[in-house]
């Protein structure tokens, strides 16, 4: 195991160069056709989801309890509505009133929703402009408002009412994790190619260099050139 780690090891520092070479390119590369990447922002607004309590919600605790519990469905099917093509197609046609051209399907690539009991959550993240990241989700509070009866046939026509917690503040997010390592972890696979083409060379060579290799071959020895070490 040993003398086979000291051979890797010898074709390493024989075709170092080669190893190097491919990651030399990617980062030449990478250097020469580098460009900062464009600024994210983010928007982020939190919504108190109910149905307009019954005559009987008055007087019986019961009543009150089931509409509280009654929001809770309606906020997980209201989760599932914005996830959806159609919600983002109905966003791209109140934004194209505006005349703000956003397809849908770039919508609903930005758009993240969540809920717990009756709060439900909807952001946006984008790389474009902050005032039209601004609209797109003034567009999503007006369309889960006005929309949500007919999109949820559970609620028989009667939409709920969504309070809105937040105002649509647009910041400005960082770059991810991916971006900062795209570029490392290209060089890492540049290097590993470049040691399977070291290895694939090495293979390929048909020189004898070790005395190993010679008596595998059954090959008689004449002489041996010992490696020079220079005196201490």
């Amino acid at each position: 195991m040993l003398m086979e780690l000291h051979a890797y090891w010898n074709i390493i520092k024989r075709r170092w160069l080669l190893i190097l070479i491919p990651a030399a390119v990617v980062l030449l590369a990478a250097l020469l056709t580098y460009s900062p990447p464009p600024p994210l922002y983010n928007v982020g607004v939190r919504f108190i989801v109910g149905q307009p309590p019954t005559e009987a919600a008055a007087l019986e605790d019961e009543e009150r309890l089931a509409n509280w519990q009654t929001s809770e469905y309606v906020v997980n099917g209201l989760a599932d509505w914005v996830r959806g093509l159609r919600f983002a197609q109905q966003v791209s046609e109140r934004l194209a009133t505006q005349g703000i051209d956003v397809p849908a399907f770039a919508i609903m690539g930005s758009m993240h929703a969540d809920n717990t009991r009756s709060l439900m959550q909807v952001s946006l993240t984008s790389g474009g402009d902050p005032e039209t990241l601004r609209q797109m989700m003034l567009a999503v509070i007006a369309v889960l408002q006005t929309e949500n009866g007919a999109a949820l046939p559970q609620l028989y026509g009667q939409p709920a009412t969504l309070l809105v917690l937040d105002d649509p503040v647009v910041n400005g997010v960082n770059a991810g994790i991916r971006s900062q390592l795209d570029l490392p972890l290209r060089i890492l696979l540049a290097l590993g190619a470049g040691l399977g083409l070291a290895f694939l060379v090495e293979y390929l060579d048909p020189t004898l260099r070790r005395r190993q290799e010679i008596e595998a071959l059954s090959l008689p020895i004449l002489g041996e050139i010992p490696r020079h070490k220079p005196p201490h």
